[in-house]
């Protein structure tokens, strides 16, 4: 699937545009992003980068905001129509958001988010 930089963001902010309050309303000095491919030359989806809620001790006092970062190519390449790309970055919304409040991994796949 072929979609070029500009309308794979409009379609990430209108995926999450359609999550839940509950789950939006609770991230603090969040943002995200949209980027082509992950450095690391690995085929990730998103990544999750600062600290979880969980981990928070002393926080507030300046720190640079964590980032969400959805990777354009990796969904491209995964997904046969726009349909299937929405449920993808939808998918991808939801886990890196779930690793903001501290759910790892494990706990995603229990659920059936990984």
């Amino acid at each position: 699937m072929e979609m070029d930089a500009d309308a794979f963001e409009a379609l990430v902010i209108d995926e999450l545009d359609k999550l839940p309050d509950d789950i939006v309303d609770g991230l603090d000095n969040v943002v995200f992003v949209v980027e082509d491919r992950a450095e690391t030359g690995e085929e990730l989806f998103g990544l999750y980068e600062g600290f979880a809620l969980t981990e928070r001790g002393q926080y507030g006092m300046g720190e640079l905001p964590d980032r969400i970062i959805v990777f354009r190519e990796t969904h491209l390449a995964a997904c046969a129509d726009e349909a299937a790309l929405r449920a993808e970055v939808h998918t991808t919304l939801v886990h890196e958001i779930a690793h903001f409040y501290g759910i790892d991994d494990e706990q995603l796949h229990e659920l059936g988010w990984a």
